[in-house]
């Protein structure tokens, strides 16, 4: 009998460097080949190809492949425009979007853009307003709303989403108030480390440890109460290799980055081992937290094929 919460798996990729025309296709087209449900694509400023139209080819060159952004930063588009577009390619996809959301964290990507980055409390703000007119404007009839960020009067928003009353939505967090809000407002929630540096650095990596993972679980159930059976929660992997001898390989790499490794080897966040004990261990974190949707980047993705046949709706 399958587990209530199925497992499934995606693949996540900017394509940096990208200067053939078919290459983000193809690479689309492998992604559902070999059996993982999702391509989502990262939202930044960095060389990576452009969330929207990225997804729309993807969409385009599959039949099954869902397609999303992990994340889309909200400071980046107005919602209203991102509503739209998100609607129309959920239109043309036949109801293949997956709609993550952040608040965003790079502080690179605002400091070269000369966007202001406002302080967390205030990005978060924006971005509940701005889930609040997505959801409205994929409704029925026109929408008003008024908020600190936002205002939208009487915009009755098309095309509408064909997914109903709208595509998934996926909100990512490593602090209580995202993931709170994820828990309370998410269909997908995504378990982050702590980014709130706005950098990938030490505090993110002491992060990532089993028992802080223990610690986001329990805010989202507390935020979700009686939905948090209803939720599909969500990991992006950040390491993944396939070796014969785990425990050399941890042992050498661990110490570099503050970890022992005994807390490598029990983070989500790293797959370490051969097949056999990544679909061990991706069984035990499910029992223990609940994580059945796992993402892993583009470059493990051939090596981790045999994970994604074996467990994929079991």
């Amino acid at each position: 009998m399958p587990h209530p919460r199925s497992f499934r798996f995606g693949v996540q990729s900017g394509l940096p460097g990208a200067t053939e025309p078919g290459a983000w296709a193809e690479l689309a087209r492998r992604v559902e080949a070999l059996g993982y449900s999702s391509l989502s694509i990262p939202d930044h400023l960095t060389d990576q190809l452009a969330p929207i139209a990225a997804m729309t080819a993807a969409a385009a060159a599959t039949t099954s492949l869902k397609v999303g952004a992990l994340v889309f930063g909200n400071d980046y588009r107005h919602p209203v425009m991102l509503a739209k577009e998100i609607a129309t390619i959920d239109l043309l996809s036949g109801g293949r979007v997956e709609f993550g959301l952040g608040a965003g964290w790079m502080r690179t990507d605002y400091q070269q853009a000369a966007i202001p980055f406002d302080p967390p409390g205030v990005r978060i703000e924006r971005m509940a307003e701005a889930l609040i007119v997505c959801r409205g404007l994929w409704g029925d009839g026109p929408f008003t709303f008024e908020g600190r960020h936002f205002r939208v009067t009487e915009l009755d928003g098309r095309p509408k989403p064909v997914q109903r009353p709208h595509p998934p939505i996926l909100i990512g967090g490593g602090r209580p108030r995202l993931l709170a809000m994820a828990g309370g407002q998410a269909d997908i929630v995504s378990v982050n480390p702590n980014l709130r540096a706005g950098e990938v650095g030490p505090e993110g990596v002491a992060d990532i440890v089993a028992d802080r993972v223990d610690e986001k679980i329990g805010w989202v159930r507390d935020a979700a109460g009686d939905r948090f059976d209803d939720l599909e929660l969500n990991l992006l992997v950040q390491f993944a290799v396939v070796v014969d001898n785990r425990v050399e390989l941890a042992e050498s790499m661990a110490p570099a980055v503050g970890l022992t490794a005994e807390q490598a080897l029990d983070s989500p966040y790293a797959w370490v081992g051969t097949i056999g004990e990544i679909c061990d261990d991706l069984e035990r974190w499910r029992e223990r937290w609940g994580i059945s949707y796992w993402v892993v980047h583009v470059d493990a993705m051939e090596a981790l094929a045999p994970v994604v046949e074996r467990l994929s709706g079991t």
